[in-house]
């Protein structure tokens, strides 16, 4: 006979880790990268695309680093064309400049 149990179950949250700053945080809070299997690399908005991801905090910090130092090309396992490069930086200045535990790490005057 099954027992009824009084917890309330809670849903499992996916964890990743962002190539940048590797802080793991819950996937939704991540923005994703996909290499798709045409070899394309784009912006993954609704995180179901199939192919090779990587994600990256929602702050320009970690996706400068990530752009500059080639993080996303070895998390994706593959070189970005300059266009793609172009179009993930225009992502990029629509993010907000500090990381947000930088921001919570700063002393209040």
């Amino acid at each position: 006979m099954a027992r009824k149990t009084s917890q309330t179950h809670r849903k499992h949250v996916p964890q990743r880790t962002c190539v940048a700053c590797r802080r793991v945080r819950a996937a939704r809070e991540l923005l994703r990268i996909v290499r798709l299997p045409s070899g394309a690399v784009e912006l993954d908005e609704t995180h179901k695309k199939p192919g090779r991801g990587a994600y990256l905090c929602r702050s320009r910090a970690c996706w400068e680093m990530a752009l500059s130092k080639r993080l996303l090309e070895h998390a994706l396992k593959t070189e970005l064309a300059s266009d793609e490069k172009e179009a993930l930086r225009r992502c990029c200045d629509t993010l907000p400049g500090e990381h947000l535990d930088e921001v919570a790490a700063q002393p209040t005057p």
